[in-house]
């Protein structure tokens, strides 16, 4: 589910996309100091979002700084940290250890298997420390594993799962908010899982696996509009509740990824697909020779 909820830059302020860096530098450094190397390698952008969400709620003491980064050895880069920011970090463990083990069952992708053997001291501990989201993961993961086996092609069925899920993940505290962030997560989880699919479809369809919208189009092209209906009242939903928070910090980062951002892949999907109809329309006719044409007589054609 990784890479679906990131910022729409050229639509981005630039003090803008340099608070949305530094709380990804944040976010990075935390996971590193928190859970070493293995843990860093799991940054994602999800999380960020989660880190920006809960930081902009809550306003907690936040802490400005700046490092030098692996990735960009040349210059520092700043960064910033605060409670909400290690919450995020936590949480993209059980998530990322979880996906990992799912890149190991479903395509014994080696590299899958021991990037989740490599988190799995770090996993137990932030098990230890939030036993009912990691339980809520687990069974999660248990509960589409027996959607998919199933082969359900009710959409709210799978999706919800991941909505349910990630709606816990985003309670922070237990508090009057709580019912709120999780009614977000919950609607970004059901978009999240249906972006993914509608972007895996032809993949899926030609693996033979299980793909929920299956039964609503032969081809990703021509699931296209269903899949953006539905997909606009899943962020409609998560749009309206993130609305009604009083949040003043970062809102129009925030914005920006909700009403833009999230919408990246499924526009990418959709342009590779025109693109490739495009190609396969103006690609040369054989020409037509007097056997061929004989032939087609022949036929009636």
């Amino acid at each position: 589910m990784f890479g679906t909820v990131t910022i729409h830059q050229p639509e981005m302020k630039f003090k803008d996309f340099g608070i949305y860096r530094s709380f990804y530098c944040g976010l990075c450094r935390s996971l590193k100091h928190r859970y070493g190397l293995s843990g860093q390698s799991t940054l994602s952008y999800d999380m960020t979002f989660l880190a920006l969400l809960l930081s902009g709620l809550y306003e907690p003491e936040t802490i400005s700084g700046t490092t030098w980064c692996a990735a960009h050895p040349f210059e520092k880069h700043a960064t910033r940290t605060n409670s909400c920011v290690d919450y995020a970090a936590d949480m993209n463990i059980l998530l990322a250890y979880w996906q990992r083990l799912d890149g190991w069952n479903d395509d014994k992708k080696v590299t899958a298997k021991l990037g989740a053997d490599l988190l799995k001291r770090a996993y137990a501990k932030v098990k230890k420390q939030y036993p009912e989201k990691a339980l809520a993961v687990e069974e999660y993961v248990r509960d589409l594993t027996k959607c998919e086996k199933d082969d359900s092609s009710n959409l709210d069925q799978a999706s919800g799962l991941t909505g349910k899920m990630l709606g816990e993940i985003f309670s922070f505290r237990d508090d009057e908010w709580a019912p709120v962030l999780r009614r977000i997560g919950f609607y970004l989880g059901k978009f999240i899982y249906l972006s993914d699919a509608f972007e895996d479809f032809d993949k899926d369809k030609k693996k033979g696996a299980y793909n929920p919208w299956r039964s609503y189009a032969e081809s990703r092209a021509e699931l296209a509009e269903k899949a953006k209906d539905v997909l606009n009242m899943m962020m409609s939903e998560c749009s309206l509740a993130f609305e009604y928070l009083p949040i003043l910090m970062y809102e129009d980062i925030l914005r920006n990824i909700l009403y833009a951002g999230v919408w990246l892949r499924y526009e990418a999907a959709v342009k590779e697909d025109k693109e490739a109809g495009s190609k396969s329309a103006a690609a040369p006719q054989e020409p037509q020779g007097p056997e061929t044409a004989k032939k087609e007589e022949d036929h009636g054609i």
